[in-house]
């Protein structure tokens, strides 16, 4: 799919393309390509003149790769942008950028959140896009302040499980699906500090390159200064979720040294019983009543429980039980 925008009246409009000489016959600053097809592909090699990447190098994540200059001048650039699509499926999506003189190309395999945002924007407000080079500005800075919104998801998700977490008794279901919901949290968190450090690697670069000016230069700052910002709170969420698996970790071993200590005070405590159950068992005469006395044994019976009793209720009282 080609969504192809035009610059009119200092707004961006979005054109119907349909045929290469629909392509030919605009002039695009934009060029939003969602998982092409070879048709529109060759629409597009055929209007620039230059290779668009394929989905396999589009996954490339050498260094060399993710920005460098085309033979016919045109920069290519390499980003991921995080898809959060529910709280147990999120994940970072590899998107090509190619800018040549004033049209920018992007090719992605998804539709991603950001892309829909910066294309609302720019049609409703006048002067909020210039060129090329602002429109991939802003899909960064757009980029940044989603994964300011996944981050504060974290946070919300992380309070609830705060709450589950520190509460007078955990079973372990409770325990394991706390464990669930904390390792999911930790996937995002760790995936929007991939997505933000991406982004800083991207911005950074476009200054290096000096192919920002004026205005674009400040935008482009305050971007990286966003990113720094969201740095501390991605180590903050680390911590917390560090504490919160180290919590419920510990309310499990709890639960376990309560079933093992259920049965070392058992075992102890029958262990007089099975002492005199051993004795009376010897069937030996002698001193003791067992095959001499009537009431031999019932008399072991009865002592054997007593033995049992009187150990449980001295634990009992001690809280051992508890």
């Amino acid at each position: 799919m080609l969504n192809v925008f035009v610059l009119n009246n200092r707004r961006l409009n979005q054109l119907q393309v349909d045929s290469l000489d629909d392509l030919k016959n605009s002039e695009p600053i934009w060029i939003d390509m969602v998982a092409p097809t070879e048709i529109e592909r060759d629409w597009v090699k055929s209007l620039y003149d230059f290779e668009l990447p394929s989905p396999e190098n589009m996954q490339d994540l050498e260094a060399s790769a993710r920005f460098f200059e085309g033979e016919s001048g045109e920069l290519h650039l390499r980003s991921d942008f995080l898809l959060e699509l529910n709280e147990d499926d999120s994940r970072n999506v590899p998107v090509a950028f190619v800018l040549k003189n004033n049209t920018l190309l992007s090719l992605h395999l998804e539709d991603l959140p950001v892309f829909r945002l910066v294309r609302m924007r720019a049609r409703t407000r006048p002067g909020y896009i210039e060129d090329a080079r602002e429109v991939l500005l802003d899909l960064y800075a757009t980029d940044a302040e989603y994964s300011a919104d996944a981050l504060e998801s974290v946070y919300a998700e992380l309070e609830k499980i705060s709450a589950s977490v520190l509460t007078e008794r955990m079973t372990d279901v409770e325990a394991a699906n706390v464990l669930a919901r904390i390792a999911n949290e930790e996937d995002l968190n760790g995936r929007i500090r991939r997505n933000v450090m991406d982004t800083r690697r991207a911005v950074s670069f476009l200054m290096r390159q000096k192919l920002l000016e004026g205005d674009q230069m400040e935008d482009a700052r305050q971007i990286m200064r966003d990113i720094d910002s969201l740095d501390g709170h991605t180590a903050f969420a680390f911590d917390k979720i560090n504490f919160l698996m180290d919590a419920t970790v510990g309310f499990i071993n709890i639960n376990q040294n309560k079933i093992i200590k259920i049965f070392s005070v058992a075992s102890v405590a029958l262990l007089p019983p099975t002492l005199i159950a051993s004795i009376y068992g010897m069937n030996f005469r002698g001193w003791f009543p067992e095959l001499a006395w009537d009431y031999g044994y019932p008399f072991a019976l009865g002592l054997m429980l007593v033995s049992v009793v009187v150990p449980f209720a001295y634990f009992k009282s001690k809280g051992w039980l508890d």
